[in-house]
């Protein structure tokens, strides 16, 4: 009898979790694929899933140079991702596309956003209405290779604080073979990674100048401050010859490989970093120029919930924004990919202030610039084209620098029609 009545209890709980399994709302999550967010995530939708086991969280991701055609296409045809994650400097196509809705005031207040994310949150806000969400936030720091300075001569407690310290240090760490190929350069130069934003926001601030006025709608960055600061960054290569553009790829690539002394790149690349044995490494801010002026970019991945959703399946995606914009989702996220977060009272705590790899990108945080883009991937390239027609073709780099300004600008009236 006792046997009868344990296998009975046994199967009434076996029908009630069941019964609960086929009664989940089940929504979708998109992001694209870089290894430690992955990680973070899943980590996340674990831990959502448990304390919400009436919701069940698919999550899906792609390429990155997929992804923004796979969301479109997907959610245009009325399927896809419910919550989806998109760059801050997409979020002009995503609205005009109506691939994203506007955030349910219910459930994400306006005075509770602004008083509690950093203040780069506004490029969420378009009109009255917020539409995403950030877990992180970024902003850019000089790594450098401890072992490549110590074999150098250099002191590795003494990180480059000034731009000429820089090009100084990358000098005395380049490597060459004997026929002048750089084997190890002494800085990483990929415009296509973070240098363009190094490049925009902070070295043609250094020079005096502004990159764009009129609410980042109108480019300024072809005069005398832009053109320095070209020049800075392309006699790196031409002029000093301590890096090369195209140096195994990818300049996080040579940095991971122990094959560049120094790299500029964002807190996304802690994570991967750290999973690295013996590679001893450290984090300084982005070097100041002669007067001790600093500069930085700030950026962020937002999560959004798609304009498809609706009913049962937007209440879920409420639900499962809110916790992935939560303070304990900013930790776990700090602590699995390196990416800041992007509340105040979870990054600015005395602990993380202090942290050699953290403090150097949170106070980068207080002076970083945060570029309105219309069309990010597009505003890019001619950064990147930029700088190749000096590099590769030979072009006068006042020439190149103008012939830059002319096509961004033809790109952002084109996007703000």
């Amino acid at each position: 009898m006792r046997l009868k009545k344990m296998i009975a209890g046994l199967a009434f709980g076996i029908s009630v979790l069941a019964a609960n399994a086929a009664s989940a709302v089940e929504i979708e999550y998109w992001q694209y694929v870089f290894d430690t967010r992955v990680k973070a995530m899943d980590q996340l939708i674990q831990k959502f899933q448990a304390a919400n086991p009436d919701i069940k969280v698919k999550h899906t991701t792609f390429p990155y140079a997929e992804y923004q055609t796979k969301v479109a296409a997907a959610v245009t045809a009325g399927q896809g991702p419910d919550v989806v994650q998109l760059f801050y400097g997409w979020v002009d196509g995503f609205v005009a596309g109506k691939l994203i809705q506007p955030l349910p005031k219910d459930a994400f207040p306006h005075d509770k956003i602004e008083a509690e994310f950093f203040p780069i949150v506004k490029a969420m806000k378009r009109g009255d209405e917020y539409y995403g969400l950030p877990t992180a936030v970024r902003s850019l720091a000089l790594f450098y290779n401890k072992k490549a300075f110590q074999a150098a001569g250099l002191d590795p407690s003494k990180p480059p604080q000034t731009l000429d310290e820089l090009v100084a240090a990358a000098e005395k760490t380049v490597k060459r073979d004997s026929a002048g190929n750089i084997v190890s350069a002494g800085i990483t130069l990929d415009m296509a990674g973070q240098d363009h934003h190094w490049w925009r926001e902070v070295l043609v601030r250094q020079y005096g100048g502004t990159p764009y006025t009129d609410n980042d709608r109108k480019v300024a960055y072809d005069s005398d401050a832009g053109l320095k600061a070209l020049q800075f960054y392309t006699d790196l290569q031409t002029k000093h010859k301590v890096g090369s553009v195209g140096f195994m790829d990818e300049g996080q690539a040579a940095f991971k490989a122990g094959l560049a002394a120094m790299t500029i790149d964002g807190t996304f690349r802690l994570g991967s970093f750290n999973a690295i044995k013996g590679f001893e490494w450290g984090v300084t801010e982005l070097p100041a120029d002669a007067k001790g002026m600093r500069s930085n970019y700030a950026s962020y991945f937002a999560n959004a919930i798609s304009s498809k959703v609706q009913g049962e399946k937007l209440e879920a995606s409420k639900k499962f924004l809110a916790y992935i914009s939560s303070p304990e989702a900013m930790d776990l996220w700090l602590q699995t990919v390196g990416e800041l977060p992007a509340r105040r009272s979870a990054a600015m705590t005395q602990a993380n202030l202090a942290n050699p790899i953290y403090g150097p990108f949170l106070k980068g945080l207080e002076y970083a610039h945060t570029t309105m883009f219309l069309d990010e991937a597009a505003q890019r390239q001619t950064a990147i084209d930029m700088v190749n027609r000096v590099l590769i073709q030979k072009q006068d780099p006042k020439a190149s620098l103008a012939e830059a300004a002319k096509a961004e600008q033809a790109i952002i009236d084109r996007a703000a029609k």
